[in-house]
């Protein structure tokens, strides 16, 4: 489950999910809600894989959305489904997605990075929250 919140000039994501690995899905899902009105119509048909290192769970976080969104401005693509593996030397994870296309995606926001201020990856009496904050 995530949700979008108004930051001053900026957007937050807050992101809860049962374990961790679903927490970065969800967290990519959410990024994308940002950018997007509706991401649940993007279709799975391009995929990429990164392979991200790093033991600090929030910077590990950072990582995942700002290559999503580098990936996404590279090869103009948007992305609506997520599979992330996270272990305590990193994440492999998955993207799948589409070219953007105006006439069928509409585009609510353009987020241009993701920040480190307000950054939190914590677990929860029934999972875990994450909290960061996107410079649109």
């Amino acid at each position: 489950m995530y949700e979008l919140f108004e930051h001053t000039a900026d957007l937050g994501l807050r992101v809860r999910a049962p374990d961790l690995n679903a927490l970065f899905r969800e967290a990519g899902v959410a990024l994308f809600a940002a950018v997007l009105d509706n991401v649940t119509d993007v279709r799975p048909e391009q995929k990429i894989e990164l392979a991200i290192a790093g033991t600090d769970r929030e910077y590990l976080l950072f990582d995942w959305l700002r290559e999503l969104l580098m990936q996404a401005d590279e090869r103009h693509l948007v992305f609506g489904q997520f599979d992330v593996t996270v272990t305590d030397s990193g994440l492999t994870g998955t993207a799948w997605g589409e070219p953007l296309d105006p006439a069928r995606h509409l585009l609510a926001r353009e987020v241009k990075a993701v920040t480190y201020h307000g950054l939190t990856v914590q677990p929860t009496a029934d999972g875990w929250l994450a909290e960061v904050i996107v410079d649109i």
